[in-house]
């Protein structure tokens, strides 16, 4: 204890704690802390985490650290608990990521697709790997669910002290900008730090794209990161490698002077083919991920590798062994005769890539599935619409999680943007199991029909009430139904 009091620049311990007492880790979840723990009560958008402090108490944690007096804990009190947070975790587990090389992925769109190939790349070059993304956290001990994009940071660091002692030598993490904007991985050194590219999202928490921008720029400083891997293929990315102090490596599938390029792309329903080039050699990759998208992450991805001295070849080799990434363009298949898809798809600018590997696929119709989620930026919900509607031929409008809000309005906006585009028919159908088993009646020999938004979320949250709800499962048990009891469309 009174070592902590130091590192947070307090006289000693607070009254009831002795000084020479010990701690045993730490935790901002009051429903997870162990005895011997410090409690982190932090503020959040809802909440206060010194409400949970007598939950906390009553498991054992000796202490808290927040920025008010917590009830029933001696509190060290500091101005921003969050900012402390992350290095004092790190402090208290050891320093894990200095053992550790640790591959951090941001951006708007492919953060989990790239940290899932690093993590086969480093596989097939036979590094044991510990993988944090925001469908799950995977290491030698087994894997479990995904609560967050990236973990709080006293569960991460808690994460890569473990993997440290599980014999993990290189961890690949996604980084959201929600997790810099409030220093989740503070405390962490980044091996090699991917920013893969950034457009239009998140504005209900940042405001603006500068402020969004800005965010994720923080991940690329000498005082987190020693090297930097930046896509270059939209303004931002651009941005970054001009401004950037770090040494850096850049990617791209539209400019033969970056650093890594593809060429010789081609796409089909089975497979990703292309030509890298780069770090003095051309190699020919075959993925089985589908999606003209999958080539920008496993540039980052490879080029990520290569920086940080690893063997390209059979890095590249454990990268076309990935079968898929959860809820990413991953086709469902149960013998009907035509494409079905489910992807995470959640913004225009993964629409505008997205589409038109669809339309590639098929000269039939594209029927695609759409809602908003609530509690966002209202103002992505009629673009979204709008985009969906000027590529596909039919549009069928449903509920993803509405959270808080009312779900009959965010349909409403996305309908009105669909209508907009003036190209496909639009379909308001409220509960998503029907919406998906209607798009499988109305889909044709030859089509292609696509589940976006949600990818690998496994529950659909209306206000209180949370339920157990995967579109890939509900897609499969469609299909398998083929046209019994489906309800008529509500046009």
């Amino acid at each position: 204890m009174s070592d902590l009091a130091l590192r947070l620049g307090a006289p000693g311990p607070p009254d009831g704690l002795a000084a020479e007492s010990t701690i045993t880790g730490i935790s901002q979840d009051s429903r997870l802390v162990a005895p011997g723990e410090v409690y982190a009560a932090l503020p959040g958008a809802r909440h206060h985490g010194a409400a949970f402090a007598v939950e906390a108490a009553a498991r054992g944690a000796v202490a808290a650290i927040s920025d008010r007096p917590c009830e029933a804990l001696p509190t060290f009190l500091v101005d921003d608990p969050r900012r402390v947070l992350g290095p004092l975790a790190s402090w208290i587990y050891g320093h894990p990521s200095r053992e550790l090389d640790v591959f951090g992925v941001t951006g708007t769109n492919g953060k989990t697709s790239t940290a899932y190939l690093l993590d086969a790349g480093l596989r097939g070059a036979k590094i044991e790997t510990g993988l944090i993304s925001g469908v799950e956290i995977r290491g030698p001990w087994g894997e479990r669910p995904a609560v967050r994009t990236t973990p709080e940071a006293s569960e991460l660091q808690q994460t890569l002290a473990t993997f440290h002692a599980s014999g993990v030598s290189a961890v690949a993490l996604e980084v959201s900008s929600h997790a810099l904007a409030l220093h989740r991985v503070e405390g962490i050194r980044f091996r090699v730090g991917v920013f893969t590219n950034l457009g239009a999202d998140h504005l209900d928490f940042h405001n603006d794209l500068e402020n969004y921008y800005s965010a994720k720029a923080k991940l690329f400083s000498p005082e987190r990161c020693e090297s930097a891997v930046i896509g270059i293929d939209d303004d931002y990315g651009r941005r970054l490698a001009a401004e950037t102090a770090l040494p850096h490596r850049t990617f791209s599938t539209q400019s033969t002077a970056a650093d890594f390029y593809a060429d010789h792309i081609r796409l089909d329903e089975h497979n990703t083919s292309f030509i890298v080039h780069g770090a003095d050699r051309s190699t020919a990759v075959r993925l089985r991920l589908l999606g003209r998208h999958q080539v920008d992450n496993a540039l980052g991805a490879i080029a990520a590798l290569s920086t940080a001295g690893v063997d390209p070849e059979p890095a590249i080799e454990g990268m076309e062994s990935l079968e898929c990434v959860p809820g990413r363009m991953q086709r469902i298949e149960a013998g009907q005769p035509f494409l079905a898809f489910v992807d995470y798809m959640h913004n225009t600018a993964g629409q505008q890539r997205q589409f038109p590997y669809l339309r590639s696929l098929t000269s039939g119709k594209i029927i695609v599935v759409i809602g908003a989620t609530g509690e966002r930026d209202p103002g992505k919900r009629r673009p979204l619409g709008w985009t969906a509607a000027t590529f596909a031929d039919t549009v069928i409008v449903t509920d993803e999680s509405p959270f808080s809000d009312n779900p009959a309005r965010l349909r409403e906006d996305v309908a009105a943007g669909a209508y907009a585009a003036g190209h496909a028919e639009v379909i308001l159908e409220p509960r998503r199991a029907d919406a998906i088993a209607l798009a499988v009646t109305l889909a044709q020999a030859g089509d292609v029909l696509v589940v976006t938004g949600r990818g690998h979320d496994p529950v659909q949250t209306y206000g209180a009430v949370t339920l157990a709800f995967d579109d890939r499962t509900e897609l499969r048990h469609a299909l398998e139904r083929g046209t019994a009891n489906v309800v008529p469309p509500r046009r």
